[in-house]
């Protein structure tokens, strides 16, 4: 049988491919190795968050006196904490096979290998079986990165993400290496359920693709909780438990590497003339290779590796392949990021300082996120941060970013009027109801 599209690769970008276009009536195959729902799901976004609902309402149980509450002998259990991060995976993958379950729609479990290309057709084998289609959509995502450090590999003591949340018991203590989004999502897991955590980054500061003063208040929290962060340090050598970094030697039972991921291009290799940047596949704005009939989308993009994101892409590639009109875009400068530390950052858009490198005068406007009574009510002890960064030519509005508790769940408003290009006078006509935390983003737009 001949396919319309062929898909290697059953993350957030593969499974919404394989839903928009087997819904339109075209006869798609999705490969996946390990398991539907890929990194995100299975091994990243979701695991993480459910154990981090797990600490943070112990947490919040063991601080409740700040809000009159009193709770005695309070206590965890990690592996039913465990337990529940597995069943939450579960219920969500079998929902994304129901939702695969169609006609159209043949899902491969094995190792998808492209064996030849032509114009007008793609050849695949799997489980020592042969696959063609019209089409090919590579959504392979990426790996953990292994930096040269020596001493790191074949190391019992030496984490990846995958085996933190694979781990059945906690550590006694961890050091952490790599102070960004994920090493900070594991750091604040485990000091809320009291394991000491060292954090090693080699930049200046802790998560430094996001804006410093919102970070600097995540910073500050950390520290004085009794975080150990150390900026502007480098690894040198891994020995058993101990750790090398600027001529001094550090301990913990555990070391979690969280350096960066790199796009996996494993079974592509036929494709020898697909264009690459820094060993990610290069696309256009409808996601499509610099071959004819190949299409990439997730993190094997090399773009922005949120799963979001590549399920964005998946949805703007289909259309492209189907001809829907008008055909879209991404709107690259207005995607929302979070990381779910304690309080949680949110932003969307340009940050002051990539303003000032692209030369565009700005306005920034600022408040504490206690102009909001819902963040007063519920955030006892914490102030919070929220910036908005204004063109200052036409006054519309290219950023945001916060720092405070919940401020994931409000982003995408601010999100909306980075995409849409609203003006501040444009964006004060939106209604916030109230009390909520979201009022923020209108207390920070009037004059």
């Amino acid at each position: 049988m001949k396919y319309f599209l062929a898909i290697i690769g059953g993350g957030p970008a593969g499974y919404t491919a394989a839903e928009k276009a087997s819904k339109a009536g075209k006869d798609v195959v999705l490969f996946e190795q390990n398991a539907v729902g890929g990194t995100c799901l299975n091994v990243g976004c979701i695991p993480t968050k459910s154990l981090l609902y797990g600490a943070k309402q112990y947490y919040n149980a063991t601080h409740a006196t700040k809000y009159g509450v009193t709770a005695e002998n309070v206590t965890f259990d990690f592996a039913a904490m465990q337990k529940r991060k597995t069943i939450v995976v579960r219920k969500l993958v079998a929902g994304i096979k129901q939702r695969l379950n169609n006609e159209h729609c043949t899902l491969v479990s094995g190792f998808a290998k492209v064996e030849n290309r032509t114009d007008a057709l793609v050849t695949i084998s799997c489980n020592g079986e042969t696959f063609e289609a019209e089409n090919l959509m590579i959504c392979t995502g990426s790996t953990n990165f292994v930096p040269p450090i020596p001493g790191i590999k074949d190391n019992p003591a030496v984490w990846d993400s995958t085996d933190a949340l694979a781990a059945a018991e906690l550590p006694k203590s961890i050091i952490i290496v790599g102070g960004g989004v994920i090493g900070m999502e594991f750091a604040t897991l485990y000091h809320e359920l009291g394991i000491p955590v060292t954090v090693i980054e080699a930049l200046p500061s802790i998560l430094p693709n996001l804006d410093p003063e919102v970070v600097a208040v995540l910073a500050d929290k950390y520290k004085k909780a009794g975080i150990n962060i150390l900026t502007e340090t480098r690894v040198e050598e891994i020995n058993g438990e101990r750790v090398k970094a600027n001529g001094e030697w550090l301990e913990a039972e555990r070391i979690l590497v969280s350096v960066g991921r790199r796009a996996n291009l494993n079974g592509l290799e036929a494709l020898n003339d697909i264009e690459l940047n820094r060993g990610a596949i290069v696309i256009d704005d409808f996601c499509k290779a610099n071959l004819p009939n190949v299409y990439a989308c997730g993190d094997v993009t090399g773009k922005i590796m949120l799963a979001h994101v590549a399920a964005r892409q998946a949805e703007v590639a289909v259309g492209r392949m189907l001809k829907v009109i008008p055909l879209q875009r991404i709107a690259y400068n207005a995607i929302p990021s979070v990381v779910y530390t304690n309080p949680e950052i949110a932003s969307v858009g340009i940050t002051e300082g990539q303003a000032e490198s692209m030369s565009i005068p700005v306005e920034v406007r600022k408040l504490p996120m206690t102009f909001s009574g819902r963040f007063m009510a519920e955030n006892e002890g914490e102030t919070g941060l929220c910036k908005m960064i204004v063109d200052a030519k036409n006054h519309s509005v290219l950023g945001v970013h916060c720092i405070g508790n919940p401020c994931s769940e409000f982003i995408a408003a601010a999100s909306f009027a980075v995409r849409m290009g609203y003006t501040t006078a444009e964006f004060e006509q939106v209604v916030f109801p109230h009390p909520t935390v979201s009022e923020i983003l209108h207390e920070i737009i009037v004059p």
